[in-house]
């Protein structure tokens, strides 16, 4: 029986959050109002760390400011952000994590719940081809309209769009022999919960308390 390997994004294969550092990548080149941005960004990145981040709010803050730009400045915006800040990020223990699983043959996903204009290019860096994000809504060019297509991959979120993947590759949950989810986070402890082996990966300080009364391993991988 196939095994189910699921990861999370920021924080736990990156040592950075890559939408905060995209919305810095932003006000470093100038495309927005850096005093303004940086007040928004830094509120709603404090909000995430507490656990008090209203998704809907915050992906359409981030949307409507990607929505200002053309697809193509867009994209090209964001390969300059791959190479500026997110190449030079990629630690060796994350991307042989991951690919310990593609080698075994194991079903692997990033889920995360940054939008999937910013994590695309990301996740296609470490060599993953399934992508749980939050999905960005578009026009009939391909531009984005600022809106969320859908609803948000956090908590209790990625649980549903996990199951519903699986359900359009014909794979349900219940089919694998096993499932990892690696998190940094105590807001991913829906899906921790679910899958049969949750690994608190660089935890936060609540997870990691949450982690060790239940038993679940700690890896650190940006600890080299």
């Amino acid at each position: 029986m196939k095994k189910l390997a699921l990861f999370d994004l920021d924080h736990t294969l990156l040592p950075i959050d890559s939408d905060y550092e995209w919305g810095q990548f932003l006000v470093r080149t100038g495309a927005v109002d850096a005093a303004e941005y940086q007040r928004r960004n830094d509120q709603f990145f404090a909000q995430y760390q507490a656990g008090t981040l209203d998704p809907v709010e915050y992906l359409e803050f981030a949307l409507g400011t990607l929505a200002r730009f053309p697809r193509r400045e867009l994209d090209a915006m964001h390969r300059q952000y791959m190479a500026e800040v997110v190449h030079p990020a990629i630690r060796p223990k994350a991307v042989e994590l991951v690919q310990r699983h593609l080698d075994a043959g194991d079903l692997v996903a990033i889920i995360t719940a940054t939008n999937r204009f910013v994590t695309a290019p990301i996740a296609h860096a470490f060599g993953v081809e399934h992508l749980i994000a939050a999905q960005p809504e578009e026009d009939e060019h391909g531009n984005l309209t600022g809106k969320l297509a859908g609803t948000p991959t956090q908590g209790q979120g990625k649980v549903e769009h996990m199951h519903a993947w699986l359900g359009r590759l014909g794979t349900p949950f219940d089919s694998f022999a096993s499932s990892h989810f690696y998190s940094d986070s105590h807001n991913d402890l829906p899906l921790l919960s679910v899958v049969s082996h949750p690994v608190a990966t660089n935890p936060s300080d609540r997870l990691k308390q949450h982690a060790t009364a239940q038993g679940w391993p700690l890896l650190l991988l940006f600890n080299d």
